[in-house]
């Protein structure tokens, strides 16, 4: 019998809501929750973090079920939806918070992080500045930004900025998107 095997990274690249919109899409991702890591400052709020102060990262951790998605897997998703050569921005959002980053949970994580890096960065004329360090802490955002796409898909960011997201994933990764119901 095939036993499921967990795996967790935390990963931020922009906007949590974007993150999580597409990795809820994912077959064999088993959990996405959106927060803060990569600070200096306990228990931030989301108006600390978006001061560009508490030194956080908007994140998503990200568990699988590594016998149906690899880590690589999950990378590759990570790198096709963000610019991973944009330092402190991902379009419109601006800060330090929505740098691109991988908060590795094992040293197998680290050196596939820094691996795909070198990988990826074969396909970008200017630098990837992806940031890759261990995992301190992670804190959980608030109530209402879990699951935010799903419940407000009409809302003007999710429409100009998650959709498109989606859209790209849906065309590149057809085959590894949850089975329609």
């Amino acid at each position: 019998m095939n036993q499921s095997k967990l795996e967790t990274t935390t990963l931020g690249g922009g906007c949590f809501w974007c993150l999580e919109a597409v990795y809820q899409e994912i077959e064999g991702v088993t959990s996405i929750v959106s927060g803060y890591s990569g600070g200096h400052r306990p228990n931030p709020t989301y108006e600390q973090v978006c001061t560009g102060l508490t030194g956080h990262a908007e994140v998503v951790q990200v568990s699988f079920d590594t016998q149906v998605i690899t880590f690589d897997d999950v990378l590759d998703i990570f790198f096709t939806i963000h610019n991973p050569t944009s330092l402190n921005f991902q379009g419109n959002d601006r800060g330090t918070e929505y740098r691109s980053i991988i908060l590795y949970q094992s040293e197998a994580q680290k050196r596939s992080s820094e691996a795909k890096i070198a990988q990826i960065q074969q396909l970008w004329d200017e630098p990837v500045v992806t940031e890759v360090v261990p995992l301190d802490v992670f804190y959980q955002a608030e109530d209402y930004h879990q699951n935010f796409f799903a419940t407000h898909p009409g809302q003007a960011y999710c429409v100009a900025v998650i959709n498109p997201k989606l859209a790209k994933l849906r065309d590149k990764f057809h085959a590894r998107l949850h089975a329609e119901a």
